[in-house]
Formats: structure tokens, C-alpha cells, sequence
């Protein structure tokens, strides 16, 4: 499991700062004064989601550690445990560590900071509405061009 969380955050830091790169790219050749508003929405686009999977990266470093805890053998006195109990998973979406208790409970350990999941969702979202407004914005300019062309 811990090779997997660490093998998902190489892709995500990977993945945040080719949308950073992209982003600032398009927001900087452009110029987000005199570029137009599809290019101006997909730079935000590619900024909302290098910051979404920055923090997605950051909570998953965060299960990083506390796998290596629950999996940690020794006296058991420090550091402290995530799960006093045996049984432990990761949920992904959203990003948690699931503590299993004997009577078949579960409860979340509250490793991963309780803004983190809302923040990568608000700007996932926000990633999201940028890309679909500049393909709206777009359409809606080609269909106008049409129109244009057509009555001239």
C-alpha cells in the first residue's frame, strides 16, 4: 500500500506542475489582458487543477505517514498509532485513513486535515466550469463567425 500512495504522489506532483506550467504558459503568452475568453478560462482551468492535485498530493503524503505508523511494529508507545487496532485501509475518494475496530466499527483516524478534501474539490470544480466555459465560450464565437459569413 505504502509503495502505491507514494507511486500516486509522484504522478500527482507530476500532473500539478504540468498544469502549473501550462497554465501560467498560456496565461503569460497570451496576456490575460488582450487574450481573448476561452484562452483566459483554460489558463485558469490548468491553474485550478495544478492546485487540485497539489493538495490531492499533500493529503496523500499525509496517508503516506500514517500507513508507515499503523504499520509500524515495536514497543507501541511512540510515535502514536493511527488504529490501536489491526485493521486499517485507504480511501482515496475521499482522500482517508480508515480505522477498523473489533465490533466491525470504522471510523476515520482525522490523519488527512479536515480542509483538505472540500479545497480539492472546490478547485477541481472550479478546473472543471473554467474548461467547459471556454469550450462554451468558443462554440458560441464559432457559431456567431458562422452566422456572420453567412449573412454577408
Amino acid at each position: 500500500m505504502l509503495l502505491l500512495l507514494l507511486l500516486l504522489v509522484v504522478i500527482a506532483s507530476a500532473t500539478a506542475v504540468a498544469l502549473c506550467g501550462y497554465g501560467a504558459g498560456t496565461l503569460s503568452d497570451r496576456g490575460s489582458r488582450r487574450g481573448s475568453a476561452p484562452v483566459v478560462l483554460r489558463g485558469l482551468a490548468a491553474l485550478a487543477g495544478a492546485g487540485a492535485c497539489a493538495l490531492y498530493a499533500w493529503g496523500l503524503l499525509t496517508l503516506c505517514g500514517a500507513v508507515m505508523t499503523a504499520q509500524d511494529g515495536g514497543a507501541d508507545s511512540t510515535p502514536p498509532r493511527p488504529c490501536r487496532t489491526p485493521g486499517h485501509s485507504v480511501t482515496f475518494i475521499p482522500l482517508g485513513f480508515v480505522c477498523e475496530t473489533t465490533d466491525g466499527d470504522r471510523y476515520d483516524s482525522g490523519d488527512v486535515p479536515g480542509y483538505l478534501n472540500p479545497a480539492v474539490v472546490a478547485l477541481a470544480l472550479t478546473g472543471a466550469v473554467c474548461a467547459i466555459g471556454s469550450g462554451y465560450v468558443s462554440e458560441l464565437r464559432a457559431r456567431a463567425e458562422l452566422r456572420k459569413d453567412g449573412a454577408g
